[in-house]
Protein backbone atom coordinates (compact mmCIF):
# COMPACT_ATOMS: atom_id res chain seq x y z
CA UNK A 1 0.00 0.00 0.00
CA UNK A 2 1.51 3.55 -0.98
CA UNK A 3 0.21 6.87 -0.33
CA UNK A 4 0.93 10.12 -2.10
CA UNK A 5 0.36 13.95 -1.47
CA UNK A 6 1.39 17.19 -0.92
CA UNK A 7 2.97 18.92 2.58
CA UNK A 8 1.97 22.61 2.29
CA UNK A 9 2.80 25.67 4.86
CA UNK A 10 -0.13 26.97 6.41
CA UNK A 11 0.47 30.15 4.02
CA UNK A 12 0.42 28.00 1.00
CA UNK A 13 4.08 27.89 0.49
CA UNK A 14 6.03 24.52 0.18
CA UNK A 15 7.74 23.71 3.00
CA UNK A 16 11.87 25.41 2.97
CA UNK A 17 12.93 21.36 3.14
CA UNK A 18 12.39 18.00 2.81
CA UNK A 19 9.77 17.33 5.42
CA UNK A 20 9.85 14.05 7.22
CA UNK A 21 5.90 11.58 7.12
CA UNK A 22 5.40 9.99 9.95
CA UNK A 23 2.97 6.58 10.12
CA UNK A 24 2.04 6.39 13.95
CA UNK A 25 0.20 3.29 14.96
CA UNK A 26 -0.84 2.86 18.92
CA UNK A 27 1.79 5.17 19.69
CA UNK A 28 4.30 3.91 18.14
CA UNK A 29 6.36 6.28 15.50
CA UNK A 30 7.50 4.81 12.52
CA UNK A 31 9.08 7.32 9.77
CA UNK A 32 8.01 6.14 6.07
CA UNK A 33 10.03 9.14 4.14
CA UNK A 34 10.52 12.71 2.87
CA UNK A 35 8.56 14.90 0.60
CA UNK A 36 10.62 16.61 -2.33
CA UNK A 37 11.79 20.29 -2.33
CA UNK A 38 8.28 21.06 -3.71
CA UNK A 39 6.65 19.43 -1.01
CA UNK A 40 5.08 16.45 -2.95
CA UNK A 41 5.63 12.52 -1.43
CA UNK A 42 4.96 9.15 -2.63
CA UNK A 43 6.04 6.73 0.36
CA UNK A 44 5.27 2.81 0.12
CA UNK A 45 3.56 1.91 3.72
CA UNK A 46 5.91 0.08 5.65
CA UNK A 47 8.62 -0.75 3.90
CA UNK A 48 12.61 0.50 5.72
CA UNK A 49 12.91 3.75 4.26
CA UNK A 50 16.21 3.89 6.61
CA UNK A 51 14.78 7.12 7.64
CA UNK A 52 15.52 8.08 11.51
CA UNK A 53 13.75 10.88 13.51
CA UNK A 54 15.31 13.99 14.50
CA UNK A 55 16.95 15.00 17.90
CA UNK A 56 19.19 11.98 17.73
CA UNK A 57 22.39 14.21 18.93
CA UNK A 58 24.13 13.79 22.21
CA UNK A 59 25.20 10.74 22.14
CA UNK A 60 26.35 10.73 25.02
CA UNK A 61 27.25 7.25 26.96
CA UNK A 62 28.47 8.93 30.48
CA UNK A 63 27.03 11.90 31.77
CA UNK A 64 29.73 12.85 34.61
CA UNK A 65 29.98 8.68 35.87
CA UNK A 66 26.27 7.89 34.98
CA UNK A 67 26.91 5.34 32.97
CA UNK A 68 23.72 5.24 30.57
CA UNK A 69 22.66 3.07 27.10
CA UNK A 70 22.41 4.59 23.86
CA UNK A 71 19.39 5.47 22.69
CA UNK A 72 17.26 3.16 21.23
CA UNK A 73 15.54 3.82 18.10
CA UNK A 74 12.08 2.23 18.01
CA UNK A 75 10.74 4.07 14.63
CA UNK A 76 12.29 2.21 12.02
CA UNK A 77 9.21 0.56 10.09
CA UNK A 78 9.63 -3.18 9.16
CA UNK A 79 10.24 -4.36 5.61
CA UNK A 80 7.61 -5.98 3.23
CA UNK A 81 4.56 -3.28 3.47
CA UNK A 82 1.93 -3.27 6.20
CA UNK A 83 -1.73 -4.77 5.76
CA UNK A 84 -4.90 -3.32 5.80
CA UNK A 85 -5.48 -4.89 8.99
CA UNK A 86 -2.36 -3.70 10.04
CA UNK A 87 -3.60 -0.01 9.41
CA UNK A 88 -6.30 -0.35 12.60
CA UNK A 89 -5.20 2.56 15.41
CA UNK A 90 -2.82 4.36 12.76
CA UNK A 91 -2.54 7.64 11.47
CA UNK A 92 -0.31 9.84 8.88
CA UNK A 93 1.10 13.10 9.12
CA UNK A 94 4.30 15.07 8.54
CA UNK A 95 7.09 16.44 10.82
CA UNK A 96 8.92 19.85 10.97
CA UNK A 97 10.32 20.78 14.22
CA UNK A 98 8.27 24.18 15.32
CA UNK A 99 5.32 22.95 12.83
CA UNK A 100 2.03 21.21 13.98
CA UNK A 101 1.46 18.69 11.20
CA UNK A 102 -2.71 18.03 10.01
CA UNK A 103 -3.42 14.09 10.53
CA UNK A 104 -4.22 11.48 8.27
CA UNK A 105 -6.41 8.52 9.69
CA UNK A 106 -5.66 5.33 8.25
CA UNK A 107 -8.22 2.91 9.68
CA UNK A 108 -10.41 1.49 6.76
CA UNK A 109 -8.03 2.27 3.94
CA UNK A 110 -7.81 -0.63 1.47
CA UNK A 111 -5.26 -1.42 -1.04
CA UNK A 112 -7.13 -0.23 -4.23
CA UNK A 113 -8.06 3.14 -2.63
CA UNK A 114 -6.97 6.36 -4.14
CA UNK A 115 -3.55 6.62 -3.36
CA UNK A 116 -3.62 10.41 -3.19
CA UNK A 117 -4.76 11.70 0.42
CA UNK A 118 -4.42 15.15 -0.89
CA UNK A 119 -2.56 18.26 1.49
CA UNK A 120 -1.15 17.79 4.68
CA UNK A 121 -1.04 21.20 6.28
CA UNK A 122 1.78 22.75 8.28
CA UNK A 123 0.71 24.95 10.80
CA UNK A 124 2.94 26.91 12.94
CA UNK A 125 3.23 26.20 16.79
CA UNK A 126 3.05 28.98 19.24
CA UNK A 127 6.20 29.89 21.71
CA UNK A 128 8.61 28.46 18.72
CA UNK A 129 10.79 31.12 17.92
CA UNK A 130 13.14 28.73 15.64
CA UNK A 131 13.23 27.49 12.50
CA UNK A 132 14.66 24.66 11.09
CA UNK A 133 15.81 26.87 7.40
CA UNK A 134 17.36 30.35 7.43
CA UNK A 135 15.04 33.53 6.25
CA UNK A 136 18.77 34.71 4.69
CA UNK A 137 18.19 32.20 2.07
CA UNK A 138 15.88 34.23 -0.10
CA UNK A 139 18.25 37.20 -0.75
CA UNK A 140 21.39 35.23 -1.92
CA UNK A 141 22.65 35.62 -5.08
CA UNK A 142 22.11 33.32 -7.81
CA UNK A 143 26.25 32.45 -7.69
CA UNK A 144 25.96 31.90 -4.08
CA UNK A 145 22.77 29.61 -4.17
CA UNK A 146 24.79 27.37 -7.19
CA UNK A 147 27.57 27.06 -5.20
CA UNK A 148 25.46 26.20 -1.71
CA UNK A 149 23.65 24.02 -3.69
CA UNK A 150 26.93 22.32 -5.55
CA UNK A 151 28.51 22.07 -1.86
CA UNK A 152 25.41 20.42 -0.29
CA UNK A 153 25.46 17.87 -2.80
CA UNK A 154 28.40 17.14 -2.24
CA UNK A 155 28.09 16.70 1.63
CA UNK A 156 25.34 13.72 0.67
CA UNK A 157 28.05 12.18 -1.05
CA UNK A 158 30.41 12.36 1.32
CA UNK A 159 32.84 14.52 -0.39
CA UNK A 160 34.07 16.64 2.14
CA UNK A 161 37.00 18.53 0.38
CA UNK A 162 34.95 19.36 -2.68
CA UNK A 163 32.12 20.85 -0.81
CA UNK A 164 34.46 22.61 1.86
CA UNK A 165 35.42 24.43 -1.74
CA UNK A 166 32.50 24.60 -3.39
CA UNK A 167 30.57 26.18 0.20
CA UNK A 168 33.75 28.62 0.94
CA UNK A 169 32.76 30.30 -2.44
CA UNK A 170 29.21 30.78 -1.55
CA UNK A 171 29.54 32.32 1.84
CA UNK A 172 32.18 34.62 0.01
CA UNK A 173 29.74 35.28 -2.53
CA UNK A 174 27.00 36.33 0.59
CA UNK A 175 28.37 36.19 4.09
CA UNK A 176 25.11 36.34 5.64
CA UNK A 177 24.27 32.71 3.96
CA UNK A 178 23.76 31.32 7.10
CA UNK A 179 23.01 27.84 5.53
CA UNK A 180 26.26 27.99 3.21
CA UNK A 181 28.03 28.87 6.56
CA UNK A 182 26.03 25.55 8.05
CA UNK A 183 27.06 22.80 5.30
CA UNK A 184 30.62 24.39 5.42
CA UNK A 185 30.54 23.55 8.82
CA UNK A 186 29.73 19.83 8.44
CA UNK A 187 31.92 19.53 5.54
CA UNK A 188 35.14 20.56 7.92
CA UNK A 189 33.63 18.28 10.62
CA UNK A 190 33.47 15.08 8.09
CA UNK A 191 37.32 16.57 7.49
CA UNK A 192 38.15 16.22 11.15
CA UNK A 193 38.86 19.94 11.44
CA UNK A 194 36.95 20.90 14.47
CA UNK A 195 38.00 24.16 15.03
CA UNK A 196 36.77 25.59 11.51
CA UNK A 197 34.04 24.00 11.37
CA UNK A 198 32.89 25.41 15.34
CA UNK A 199 33.98 29.06 13.73
CA UNK A 200 31.72 28.22 10.65
CA UNK A 201 28.74 27.04 12.94
CA UNK A 202 29.33 30.02 15.02
CA UNK A 203 29.23 32.39 11.54
CA UNK A 204 25.67 30.55 10.89
CA UNK A 205 24.40 31.30 14.33
CA UNK A 206 25.59 35.05 13.63
CA UNK A 207 23.61 35.48 10.22
CA UNK A 208 20.77 33.82 11.65
CA UNK A 209 20.32 33.50 15.36
CA UNK A 210 16.83 31.54 14.73
CA UNK A 211 18.06 28.67 12.33
CA UNK A 212 18.32 26.30 14.86
CA UNK A 213 20.88 23.81 12.73
CA UNK A 214 24.03 25.04 13.81
CA UNK A 215 22.83 25.84 17.22
CA UNK A 216 22.32 21.76 17.59
CA UNK A 217 25.75 21.29 15.85
CA UNK A 218 27.54 23.57 18.42
CA UNK A 219 25.94 21.52 21.25
CA UNK A 220 27.09 18.54 19.72
CA UNK A 221 30.75 19.74 19.55
CA UNK A 222 30.27 20.61 23.30
CA UNK A 223 28.88 17.21 23.68
CA UNK A 224 32.11 15.89 22.54
CA UNK A 225 34.45 17.65 24.11
CA UNK A 226 32.74 17.02 27.66
CA UNK A 227 32.21 20.72 28.30
CA UNK A 228 28.85 20.96 30.63
CA UNK A 229 28.68 24.17 30.67
CA UNK A 230 28.63 25.06 27.42
CA UNK A 231 26.24 21.60 27.23
CA UNK A 232 23.83 23.45 29.31
CA UNK A 233 24.17 26.97 27.27
CA UNK A 234 23.77 25.59 23.98
CA UNK A 235 21.31 23.25 24.99
CA UNK A 236 19.71 26.31 26.64
CA UNK A 237 19.52 28.15 23.84
CA UNK A 238 18.03 25.36 21.38
CA UNK A 239 15.31 24.94 24.00
CA UNK A 240 14.44 28.69 24.20
CA UNK A 241 14.01 28.70 19.99
CA UNK A 242 12.10 25.40 20.22
CA UNK A 243 10.90 23.70 23.21
CA UNK A 244 8.75 21.02 22.00
CA UNK A 245 10.62 19.28 19.67
CA UNK A 246 14.26 17.78 21.27
CA UNK A 247 13.68 15.61 23.83
CA UNK A 248 17.11 14.46 23.42
CA UNK A 249 18.40 18.72 24.20
CA UNK A 250 16.26 18.44 27.31
CA UNK A 251 18.06 14.89 28.49
CA UNK A 252 21.26 16.77 27.96
CA UNK A 253 20.20 20.14 29.15
CA UNK A 254 19.07 17.73 32.55
CA UNK A 255 22.69 16.01 32.79
CA UNK A 256 24.75 18.88 32.40
CA UNK A 257 22.93 20.63 35.01
CA UNK A 258 23.48 17.56 37.22
CA UNK A 259 27.21 17.74 36.93
CA UNK A 260 26.94 21.72 37.44
CA UNK A 261 25.29 20.26 41.32
CA UNK A 262 22.02 22.35 39.88
CA UNK A 263 19.75 19.84 41.29
CA UNK A 264 16.09 21.74 40.48
CA UNK A 265 17.13 22.74 36.83
CA UNK A 266 18.29 19.13 36.18
CA UNK A 267 15.20 17.49 37.73
CA UNK A 268 12.69 19.89 35.46
CA UNK A 269 15.14 19.55 32.50
CA UNK A 270 15.04 15.32 33.30
CA UNK A 271 11.66 15.67 33.40
CA UNK A 272 10.42 17.33 30.20
CA UNK A 273 12.77 14.66 28.59
CA UNK A 274 10.86 12.11 29.96
CA UNK A 275 7.55 13.98 29.00
CA UNK A 276 8.45 14.33 25.10
CA UNK A 277 9.72 11.25 24.83
CA UNK A 278 6.30 8.52 24.98
CA UNK A 279 7.95 6.28 22.55
CA UNK A 280 10.80 5.93 24.69
CA UNK A 281 13.54 6.22 22.60
CA UNK A 282 15.74 7.61 24.80
CA UNK A 283 15.05 5.50 28.24
CA UNK A 284 18.43 6.87 29.57
CA UNK A 285 16.28 10.08 30.67
CA UNK A 286 14.17 8.43 32.95
CA UNK A 287 17.76 6.69 34.73
CA UNK A 288 19.01 10.20 34.67
CA UNK A 289 15.67 11.71 36.90
CA UNK A 290 16.10 8.57 39.05
CA UNK A 291 19.51 9.74 39.49
CA UNK A 292 18.55 13.01 40.29
CA UNK A 293 15.76 11.89 42.27
CA UNK A 294 17.65 9.92 44.41
CA UNK A 295 19.92 12.45 45.21
CA UNK A 296 17.21 14.97 46.41
CA UNK A 297 15.93 12.46 48.68
CA UNK A 298 12.85 11.58 46.42
CA UNK A 299 13.48 7.67 47.01
CA UNK A 300 9.90 6.70 45.43
CA UNK A 301 10.08 8.87 42.80
CA UNK A 302 13.75 7.39 42.31
CA UNK A 303 12.37 3.54 42.88
CA UNK A 304 9.18 4.57 39.97
CA UNK A 305 12.04 5.92 37.25
CA UNK A 306 14.43 3.57 37.68
CA UNK A 307 11.71 0.53 37.20
CA UNK A 308 10.68 2.09 34.27
CA UNK A 309 14.29 2.19 32.90
CA UNK A 310 14.84 -1.23 33.76
CA UNK A 311 11.49 -2.39 32.03
CA UNK A 312 12.42 -0.20 28.59
CA UNK A 313 16.27 -1.41 28.74
CA UNK A 314 16.88 -4.38 30.88
CA UNK A 315 20.04 -4.83 28.43
CA UNK A 316 21.69 -1.30 29.08
CA UNK A 317 25.33 -1.27 30.16
CA UNK A 318 24.63 -0.06 33.58
CA UNK A 319 21.52 -1.83 34.13
CA UNK A 320 23.24 -4.07 36.84
CA UNK A 321 24.42 -1.05 38.25
CA UNK A 322 20.94 0.18 38.00
CA UNK A 323 19.64 -2.72 39.54
CA UNK A 324 21.74 -2.75 42.82
CA UNK A 325 21.02 0.87 43.39
CA UNK A 326 17.57 0.27 43.35
CA UNK A 327 17.45 -2.79 45.20
CA UNK A 328 19.13 -0.54 48.11
CA UNK A 329 16.18 2.01 47.76
CA UNK A 330 13.73 -0.62 47.95
CA UNK A 331 15.22 -2.12 51.15
CA UNK A 332 15.64 1.18 53.04
CA UNK A 333 11.98 2.24 52.23
CA UNK A 334 10.56 -0.70 52.87
CA UNK A 335 9.18 -1.21 48.89
CA UNK A 336 8.65 -4.38 47.72
CA UNK A 337 11.19 -5.53 45.27
CA UNK A 338 8.09 -6.13 42.57
CA UNK A 339 5.32 -3.56 42.28
CA UNK A 340 2.40 -2.54 44.80
CA UNK A 341 -0.90 -4.50 44.06
CA UNK A 342 -3.06 -2.20 42.29
CA UNK A 343 0.41 0.08 41.12
CA UNK A 344 0.48 1.07 37.59
CA UNK A 345 4.06 -0.58 36.03
CA UNK A 346 5.13 0.61 32.30
CA UNK A 347 5.14 -1.50 29.65
CA UNK A 348 8.63 -2.81 27.30
CA UNK A 349 7.84 -1.43 23.84
CA UNK A 350 6.50 -3.61 21.45
CA UNK A 351 8.26 -5.40 19.01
Amino acid sequence: MYLQGRVMMDDGTAPPEPVMLLMVCNGITKPQGYSNLKGQFNVTLGQNQQVFADASIGNINDAGGISMPGARNTGGAGRGGVTERELMGCEFKADLPGFRSDVIQLAGRRVMDNPDIGTIVMHRMANVQGFTYSLTSAQAPKEAKKAYEKGMDLNKKKKYAEAETQLQKAVDAYPKYAVAWFELGKAQDGLKKLSEAQKSYEQAVASDAKFIGPHLNLLQIAVGQRDWKQIADRSETVLKLNPFNYPTVWFLNGAANYNLKKLDVAEKSAREAVKLDPDHRNPRAMSLLGIILSDKGDYPGAIEQWRGYLSFAPEAPDSANIKIQLAELERMTGVSSTAKAGAPTPEPPKP
